[in-house]
């Protein structure tokens, strides 16, 4: 008979070798710079964390490589542990390649524009953060917005809660128990996946038909395993047909002010 560690052992690794590409490929990352900024190695904060007063023309990688970097291995470990879901459900629902292009491009360009804009502009601090976290509130705030259209309250004896608020609550939650975290950057995170979750992703989204376009030409759904097909309504997430239960809406559309849920 199996006991209960086996069998969490095993459920433990078929989640694991069902994570999609993209995903995959974030985690790997994420722990490959935590170990090459072992002492000895490469001072990889110095080189790709978000510091303020060390953006510029001939160092603008900051914005987007911040979120792969982390302070040690053990705040890398945290927030792998927190993003693999939701970026899992993320890319299972919309594609490895919008999933690439957006978390390489607005989805983290645009929160770590405003974060300088804040903390430089108008606080005039010039704290650095790094960490996947602000991927994290991201993701939260966009199922938030997506849950409150459901349903859009949370009963805690006679309070009824707004669903939206409670990854803002997590932020101030974290920021009181873990002091050297960013707020800031978190809420600016947040921020943006309020916006994306309303709908207003469609205006920084690529073209469907541009994805189709690479992912054809390539023929990426034969060569890449575990890759999601942009077009899910033809191919399936991951190249077959699709089940009964997915009706309507390409990929694309339904990140436009969809209020289907993130994932399956």
């Amino acid at each position: 008979m199996p006991t209960v560690r086996s069998f969490s052992t095993v459920k433990a690794r078929s989640y694991i070798f069902r994570l999609p590409l993209f995903t995959r490929a974030i985690v790997l990352v994420i722990f490959l710079f935590s170990l090459l900024s072992l002492p000895g190695f490469w001072d990889i904060q110095a080189w790709g964390s978000l510091v303020p007063d060390k953006v510029s023309l001939f160092s603008a990688h900051r914005v987007t490589t911040f979120p792969l970097i982390h302070v040690n291995l053990l705040h890398a470990i945290l927030n792998v542990v927190a993003l693999t879901p939701l970026m899992e459900r993320f890319e299972n629902e919309y594609g490895t390649l919008t999933s690439l292009a957006l978390f390489f491009g607005p989805l983290t360009t645009v929160p770590a524009v405003i974060y300088l804009v804040i903390e430089s502009g108008i606080l005039r601090l010039n704290n650095a953060i790094m960490g996947a976290s602000i991927w994290v509130f991201l993701l939260l705030g966009m199922e938030a917005i997506r849950t409150y259209r459901s349903n859009p309250h949370l009963i805690i004896a006679t309070h009824h809660i707004p669903t939206w608020t409670t990854p803002l609550l997590l932020a101030f939650v974290v920021a009181a128990l873990v002091p050297s975290s960013s707020l800031l950057g978190h809420l600016c995170g947040l921020g943006v996946g309020y916006i994306a979750g309303l709908g207003y992703v469609k205006y920084i989204a690529p073209p469907e038909w541009a994805l189709r376009w690479i992912e054809s030409k390539l023929n990426l759904l034969a060569i890449l395993p575990h890759y999601v097909s942009v077009d899910q309504k033809t191919y399936g997430r991951f190249g077959v047909l699709p089940s009964t239960n997915r009706m309507g809406g390409s990929p694309a559309t339904e990140l436009v002010g969809s209020t289907q849920r993130l994932g399956p």
